[in-house]
């Protein structure tokens, strides 16, 4: 095994220094150009970029270079798209004080689940203990005028009072019964049951309750401030029901059908995978972006989802047949996607002066002088590099679209391109 291993990191080493030329001077016996050039003809040198490597079998087989062919793979056709989670306003609720006043207690803060009715905070302000004073007051008034209607409607029907006295009596009374109404409502407003009021029961402090099941979100008072109707305690938002709102662009909409799937990843946290469904596709632009909102309904897990957060989704297509390699068999470099093809053609050999044979993009310096095809090694295997533009990758195979055509049939590295692409890396080009 030792013996196996130190082949293939003599093999790797080749690879590496195979483009590392030695450096010839003057009269080594090494040609330097054309006898032109020598007499002053002054060629600027270029560079040429091979795209075709030669290994023997036994470099083949030492780095585990397998071959293949490109299939024909029934792969899941994505699209991606950024969004946001965010919550339906009706899932959302300030919690505020009907009544002005003090913030004289706070029971809850940021991050608290909170209950519907649930107490967050308590108001103070001697103006509530008015209100049940008058209520109070009225109910006692009430009392006297419906007295004092019974007496009219009693002297009326004896001859012995005037019609006058008892339409005043019948008017003041629901005068005091129109106003107890609209102080029972307030009393039932600042949170205190009607019934409970009495003159050694008058309340100085309100609740404040949550107006809905949810998680504290914010919180925009604290102890000591005054609020009112118009300046909230804090907010609830109710994450159960989160959406998911993705900006789809024009070309893409075609494809977006209401009850499609959604895979998302939270942007600061792409380790951790949930799921939507699309259930509203807007109807116009989002400003100058020239993409349209697509409504989803997060299902599933959502440990961890807050409103406001950034995402990244990939809707499913149908499947579609499609050219396709494993995913070892890409490499990538400068950017770029390439595989490797099996070919006859061969990289251009020059030959020194010597009879030395170098092959095209090996950084030797030939003459122009170039010998018969026959002198190359024919016991190589050559391989040449494609670009290809990657696709959809599922399954452990990527759809491919080749940037030049390769001939049907064409055997493929399926694995150990990187060997191949190191050795290209190194040679270079070829300096004339």
């Amino acid at each position: 095994m030792k013996v196996n291993n130190h082949i293939f990191y003599a093999l790797l080493l080749t690879f590496m220094l195979s483009g590392c030329g030695q450096q010839h001077s003057e009269g080594d016996g090494h040609a330097h150009g054309s006898s032109s050039e020598q007499q002053g003809g002054g060629e600027e040198g270029h560079e040429e970029v091979s795209t075709i490597a030669s290994l023997t079998a036994e470099q083949i087989a030492a780095v585990g270079i397998q071959l293949g062919g490109i299939e024909q793979k029934s792969l899941t056709n994505m699209i991606q798209a950024n969004g946001m989670l965010s919550v339906p306003n009706n899932n959302k609720a300030n919690a505020a004080s009907l009544y002005g006043g003090v913030i004289k207690t706070m029971s809850v803060q940021l991050g608290d689940k909170v209950r519907k009715g649930q107490v967050i905070a308590t108001v103070s302000n001697p103006q509530f203990i008015q209100v049940q004073e008058d209520y109070l007051t009225i109910t006692s008034q009430i009392i006297l005028a419906e007295q004092e209607l019974q007496r009219q409607q009693e002297l009326n029907a004896g001859n012995a009072g005037t019609r006058k006295n008892l339409e005043t009596a019948n008017s003041t009374l629901n005068t005091l019964r129109t106003r107890k109404a609209s102080l029972q409502q307030q009393v039932q407003l600042m949170g205190i049951s009607p019934a409970n009021i009495s003159n050694g029961n008058l309340r100085a402090s309100l609740v404040v309750t949550s107006p809905i099941s949810g998680t504290v979100s914010n919180v925009f008072a604290k102890i000591g401030s005054y609020v009112d109707v118009s300046s909230p305690v804090l907010e609830v938002v109710d994450n159960s029901l989160l959406h998911l709102d993705l900006q789809i662009f024009e070309k893409d909409l075609p494809h977006i059908k209401v009850g499609q799937m959604v895979d998302f990843t939270i942007t600061n946290n792409p380790g951790s995978s949930f799921s939507a469904k699309v259930f509203s596709i807007g109807s116009s632009f989002e400003g100058d972006s020239k993409s349209v909102a697509v409504h989803c309904t997060v299902i599933g897990n959502k440990d961890g989802l807050i409103d406001g957060m950034n995402t990244v989704g990939m809707i499913s297509l149908d499947h579609a047949t499609v050219p396709a390699v494993p995913n070892d068999a890409i490499v990538e470099a400068d950017g770029k996607f390439y595989i490797f093809v099996q070919t006859d053609k061969e990289g251009e050999e020059h030959h020194d002066e010597k009879g030395h044979v170098h092959e095209e993009g090996e950084g030797h310096a030939h003459s122009h002088d170039d010998h018969d095809a026959s002198a190359r090694d024919s016991g190589k295997i050559n391989f040449e590099k494609i670009e290809v533009a990657k696709g959809v990758s599922e399954m452990g195979y990527t759809a491919i679209t080749p940037v030049e055509s390769i001939p049907a049939g064409a055997k493929i590295v399926i694995k150990g391109g990187f060997f191949i692409n190191a050795k290209l890396s190194n040679t270079g080009g070829h300096s004339h």
